[in-house]
């Protein structure tokens, strides 16, 4: 089944094949209410009562092409390891469960490597879900029960009148103020970190910047975009209070007009440690690897910030593969991994139907 998919080419929004795939295999393996939502994701569910838990996945890859084959104990292909390895351990775990024994939403989404669309439908959705799981090579030993948040910004310098470069006193140059704007909020934010683990630390990127019109004149305007990500215990606010106080700081002192935008504003997420999805997980990981995971903190961010800020639940990012081979010219997968992954699902639904009742019966 996962050879099938790779041999899909589904970079993002061109995942309609691989969902009508799925939408086939869901049928035959029992799944009931399947069907491809309006912006191409496909939702399908298993069993009944509660808990009920959404194990979500992507479609999508980066672009470009890899041959899939099955060899040394590893299956090659664009998508082996991110991240449908993943999401088809789920699907094949999600069949497992039988009624009574809780429910599952099985969702396969569209475009997480672009501008998340299929995951932002979903939340619309309002699903009724107690958890929820997103399929994403963590592996199998290792359980990521926390994404930083981001602010992406675009900050416009303008400085009203140029000069020409061999007389560059007669006027401010827009790309110059631009860089003391951008270290000075990377100064401010950056601040008073030392000693903190990487995965705990604010941090401000300039990744673009554009201006000036002539090799040989001064720039009148520049916007520069920076890249914030935003530890557990911060959130978007009090980052944008603090951005919005360096640049009118800088602004007044250096004498020029300077606005910024925000791109995109993400909170930053992490699940309960103690919660019946993060238990689950860790006994199913230990029934089949007999080793206790390691529960991590990712410096990046991901769909599950998306889904466990709306909806207030419990979610962890989970799935076999190395996320140092995504996005790489040979993407592959441990098959044996893969296998033992379907399993830790099978064990972690088994496990989550008794400590959610333990849970809710505990007044919890």
């Amino acid at each position: 089944m996962l050879e099938k998919a790779l041999r899909l080419y589904t970079p993002s929004l061109s995942e309609k094949a691989l969902a009508e795939f799925l939408a086939d295999k869901c049928d035959d393996l029992g799944f009931e209410n399947i069907h491809i939502d309006e912006v191409g994701n496909l939702i399908a569910t298993k069993g009944s009562g509660s808990p009920k838990i959404l194990l979500c996945g992507h479609m999508d890859t980066v672009p470009g092409k890899i041959k899939v084959r099955n060899e040394n104990g590893h299956i090659y292909g664009r998508g082996a390891s991110d991240a449908k390895a993943p999401l088809m351990s789920m699907l094949l775990a999600a069949a497992s469960v039988q009624n009574s024994n809780g429910t599952v939403v099985f969702a396969a989404v569209v475009d997480e490597e672009g501008n998340a669309t299929g995951i932002k439908s979903l939340v619309k959705q309002k699903l009724d879900i107690d958890y929820a799981i997103f399929g994403e090579p963590s592996g199998i030993k290792n359980i990521t029960i926390a994404y930083k948040g981001r602010i992406a910004i675009n900050l416009k310098i303008n400085v009203g009148d140029s000069a020409h470069a061999s007389a560059p006193w007669l006027a401010k140059n827009a790309i110059e103020e631009s860089y003391i704007f951008t270290t000075a909020i990377k100064k401010a934010l950056e601040g008073n970190q030392e000693g903190k683990p990487k995965s705990m630390m604010l941090t401000a990127v300039l990744t673009e910047i554009k201006g000036g019109t002539s090799h040989n004149v001064t720039a009148v305007e520049c916007d520069a975009i920076m890249d914030i990500r935003i530890p557990v215990d911060m959130n978007c606010k009090m980052v944008g209070e603090k951005i919005a106080t360096t640049v009118q700081e800088v602004a007044k002192k250096q004498g020029v007009n300077a606005f910024y935008s925000i791109l995109d504003e993400t909170e930053p997420f992490e699940a309960p440690h103690t919660s019946p999805l993060v238990r689950a997980l860790t006994l199913g990981i230990l029934d089949v690897e007999k080793a206790r995971p390691q529960l991590i903190r990712k410096t990046g961010t991901g769909d599950m910030n998306i889904i466990g800020n709306a909806l207030s639940i419990p979610v962890v990012t989970y799935g076999p593969g190395d996320p140092h081979a995504s996005h790489t010219i040979d993407e592959h997968v441990s098959s044996d991994e893969y296998l033992r992954s379907i399993e830790v699902f099978k064990r972690m639904l088994d496990h989550l139907k008794r400590l959610h009742d333990n849970h809710i019966g505990s007044g919890k």
